[in-house]
């Protein structure tokens, strides 16, 4: 029986421009395309973890508007509940500005949160049933912090397994990242929560171990197109990723995540959860766009029995 996993984060809509190249400060780029569509850390990873065969409930929060309209139609489409979908009377739903290098999948984006950054203390009593009664619990750091606060503890105290990926990079108190289970951040998210300035894999295996000390049993240092470096207390690995030609790069961390946890949810260790993320976010790659990138469970698992 798959566990059931909650998903409390962001929806961001997300305003996307191909260029040729990324301007630098000051310069104007003449755009090839332009295409808004469904985003934000979290509501990219629980639709992943969802067309990955996950048992998926999403907490979120979008404004009274067209971008929120544009959230409860893509979790309308994806059969996904939205009774947790709070909305903000005076908040816009969170918007993200993405830029992508057509040359290189190269991409650029600027946040802003909007209402998903303004979860009250009200929504969180309201979710709190929720949390306690599954199995997996995933978060982000693209809320605001005193809610990520309160809906970790909650999670933590009822004995849930709490999955951060702790991006975009926000520093939280040691307090709360000793309550994490499994932390799975990149490289610079990583080198920004150590200290260590990562060039090599000793680095990444450096930044692994202070995670360790702070309390995080499980770190999952995801390293892009070259894989993922997996730490337990009692053994490491270092999985490649699958090589595929990619067209958007956008949101394949995501992919990642939702893919990881996922597998976690039908029993995979780890290790084997790792490789089955590593799949989702290399299909996830091979198309455009965030949300609608995300591969479905057929396709994975043929994915992986062809790359095998």
């Amino acid at each position: 029986m798959k566990k059931k996993i909650v998903v409390f984060g962001s929806f961001i809509a997300d305003l996307m421009a191909r260029t040729p190249h990324l301007p630098v400060p000051g310069e104007t780029v003449k755009g090839e395309s332009f295409k808004i569509g469904p985003g934000g850390k979290g509501s990219n990873q629980a639709i992943a973890a969802k067309r990955a065969g996950g048992d998926v409930t999403f907490i979120s929060k979008v404004g009274k508007d067209v971008f929120g309209q544009l959230a409860l139609e893509t979790y309308k489409k994806e059969k996904m509940d939205t009774k947790y979908m709070f909305e903000d009377k005076e908040l816009s739903t969170g918007t993200a500005l993405i830029t992508v290098d057509s040359n290189t999948s190269e991409n650029e984006i600027v946040v802003i949160s909007g209402a998903c950054g303004n979860i009250t203390d009200t929504e969180i009593e309201m979710v709190t049933e929720e949390i306690k009664n599954c199995d997996i619990f995933v978060t982000q750091l693209e809320t605001n912090k005193d809610a990520l606060e309160k809906v970790i503890s909650i999670a933590s105290e009822n004995n849930i397994q709490v999955v951060l990926n702790p991006a975009p990079v926000q520093l939280i108190s040691d307090s709360i990242l000793k309550l994490i289970d499994i932390i799975t951040p990149n490289e610079v998210e990583a080198g920004e929560f150590t200290g260590v300035k990562i060039k090599t894999m000793e680095d990444v295996k450096k930044a692994a171990c202070i995670l360790q000390q702070k309390g995080i049993d499980n770190v999952v240092i995801t390293l892009g197109s070259k894989g993922v470096y997996v730490k337990t207390l009692k053994k490491d690995e270092f999985i490649k990723a699958y090589r595929v030609k990619a067209v958007d790069t956008t949101g394949a961390g995501d992919a990642f995540n939702g893919g990881f946890v996922a597998a976690l949810s039908h029993g995979k260790d780890i290790f084997e959860a790792t490789k089955y993320g590593n799949a989702v976010a290399a299909l996830s790659v091979t198309k455009l766009g965030t949300a609608p990138s995300m591969p479905y469970m057929e396709d994975i698992e043929k994915f992986m029995r062809e790359n095998s």
